[in-house]
């Protein structure tokens, strides 16, 4: 069974929206880093239609960056109520169905969330998020779309890394505690 992970930047009141808006001033060398250590991992990525849609823009295609190879490499798993297949990037696969389906019979150990609000909303409230890494920037918004915009179960994390950039952004990775 893989384990979902989503990954996600905030600010301190946990806007996760538009990061490319306001995360650019705090990004540095330490952030660089672990962002890269971790893209580094195998697995595949579990995306929202929205971020699919903007990542196949911004990455598809190109060759003047070190990200493109990895993105284009990994199995994408597409969830959306609205798209129809076949899509359009490479090793692009649209999941209309059960996410815990995906996650029972997927053959990748890791699926990565990036970004994809609403879709990683969904997953937490089912219970399907087994780790969280969130680099929370330091500033507050005042409104946005939030990570834990919408009651939900209540569940617990356990702190298992922690990270200060030279920018004061937190990188935190958090594991699912309990069944």
């Amino acid at each position: 069974m893989a384990v979902i992970k989503a990954v996600e930047n905030l600010t301190l009141d946990g806007v996760m929206e538009n990061p490319e808006d306001w995360s650019p001033p705090y990004q540095d060398d330490v952030l660089g880093r672990r962002m890269a250590q971790d893209m580094a991992q195998p697995g595949g990525l579990l995306l929202g239609r929205r971020t699919y849609e903007l990542f196949t823009r911004a990455w598809g295609g190109r060759d003047d960056n070190p990200f493109t190879p990895v993105l284009e490499a990994r199995n994408k798993y597409v969830v959306s109520r609205t798209l129809s297949g076949p899509l359009p990037w490479q090793n692009s696969t649209l999941v209309s169905g059960d996410v815990a389906e995906l996650k029972r019979s997927a053959p990748e150990d890791v699926l990565v969330v990036l970004g994809s609000g609403e879709l990683v909303r969904s997953l937490l409230r089912e219970g399907l998020v087994d780790e969280l890494m969130l680099s929370t920037h330091p500033l507050a918004l005042g409104g946005g779309t939030r990570l834990f915009d919408d009651p939900g179960p209540r569940t617990e994390f356990e702190l298992r890394e922690s990270i200060t950039t030279t920018t004061g952004v937190t990188i935190a990775t958090y594991h699912r505690t309990g069944a």
